[in-house]
């Protein structure tokens, strides 16, 4: 039952801006982010490191599949070259090259380092059955672990 003298606001005229958090201030980072293409993961390589050229770096990170994001092709990054950079074409900032790959190659990446932590899983698991001492007797060889609380 509505008063006549009802001062309420409409639902329908209500906003939520005066509900939403306030914004908070955070320094900005030191790498900014590129403008992401389908079908490319980014990565940022170390080209220097305490005033030395890492070259040895660069060339593994090349020969890995990344290759050098041209500055013309992220016109919002081009104020942050570096001047004195050895890629004078590319996105470079305080020694480290913005490079990019394919995604497919990282999704290759990522199943290559996975399957090897699984393959040194299973080195350790079957080193740890073999040794196998009737005065330590493997109890859970399930990998499945359980707490129990106030039994002794």
């Amino acid at each position: 039952m509505a008063r006549e003298n009802d001062e309420r606001t409409p639902r329908e005229l209500e906003t939520r801006s005066t509900e939403e958090r306030k914004k908070t201030w955070a320094p900005p980072t030191v790498l900014p982010e590129p403008r992401h293409q389908d079908g490319f993961s980014y990565r940022w390589i170390r080209t220097a490191a305490f005033g030395q050229a890492d070259n040895t770096n660069v060339s593994a990170k090349f020969r890995e599949g990344w290759e050098p994001v041209k500055a013309k092709d992220h016109p919002e990054m081009q104020l942050l070259t570096d001047p004195n950079s050895r890629f004078p074409d590319n996105v470079e900032v305080g020694g480290l090259l913005l490079c990019r790959t394919a995604t497919e190659n990282m999704q290759m990446r990522s199943e290559y380092y996975d399957q090897k932590a699984q393959q040194q899983v299973n080195s350790v698991d079957q080193n740890y059955m073999r040794e196998n001492d009737p005065r330590m007797p493997l109890l859970r060889p399930d990998k499945k672990t359980r707490v129990d609380f106030g039994r002794s």
